[in-house]
């Protein structure tokens, strides 16, 4: 805060500032009132720049924002069977009913994890998706029951025999012969309870132990 100071030198008054945090602006201000100024007005200037001195020191800093969700464009690692993959998450309806249509760009292990909130029969077809994808149904503890080639364009319904589906992974088509996976296969739960919070979902709603829980 400044600390001003008061000198007599015959009939005037200065206005002494010693500016420990004064802004050059308001020193300015201060400089150019000062020449012309009565002592009224001075000790008025004065009580103006300490108060104004004061608050701008004192302001509260507004928080952070909070961090935003993350989406479906956005990547999250996953293991199966003690694979890594990339994989984005669709949660929403029309994330699911979207996919991976129009996809060209996915890398080797990258692939679409498709989230359900409870355990059921599912179906999946190709249309307008280019890319040939290997389609493989977890179950609710993670377990793979079924997987499926699937080929780009193909309208024709692949239904799984499960009724407890939950999780459904995309890949390429191979992937998951060419890295040694079969049914049986797990995939990790506690990476996917992550994505859903990341997401901004609550874990436990999907069946899932929240983080500090698991």
């Amino acid at each position: 805060m400044p600390v001003l100071a008061w000198s007599r030198e015959g009939a005037g008054f200065f206005l002494e500032a010693v500016t420990r945090g004064l802004s050059s602006s308001l020193w300015r201000l201060a400089t150019e009132a000062v020449k012309n100024a009565n002592p009224v007005s001075l000790l008025i200037l004065a009580l103006t720049v300490a108060l104004a001195g004061c608050d701008a020191q004192t302001a509260p800093v507004a928080p952070p924002s909070a961090v935003a969700p993350k989406t479906v464009a956005d990547w999250f690692t996953f293991t199966v069977g003690g694979r890594t993959v990339r994989a984005q998450v669709a949660v929403y309806d029309a994330e699911m009913q979207r996919g991976l249509m129009e996809r060209r760009d996915l890398g080797p292990d990258e692939g679409m994890l498709f989230v359900y909130r409870v355990p059921q029969a599912v179906s999946f077809w190709m249309r307008n998706t280019p890319t040939p994808l290997d389609i493989a149904y977890f179950t609710n503890d993670g377990v793979m029951a079924e997987v499926y080639a699937a080929f780009p364009f193909d309208e024709t319904s692949i239904p799984s025999r499960s009724t407890r589906v939950q999780f459904v992974l995309e890949m390429h088509q191979g992937w998951y012969q060419r890295n040694g996976l079969a049914p049986g296969a797990r995939l990790g739960l506690g990476e996917i309870a992550a994505a859903l919070e990341a997401r901004g979902f609550n874990a436990e709603a999907y069946g899932l132990a929240a983080a500090g829980k698991r």
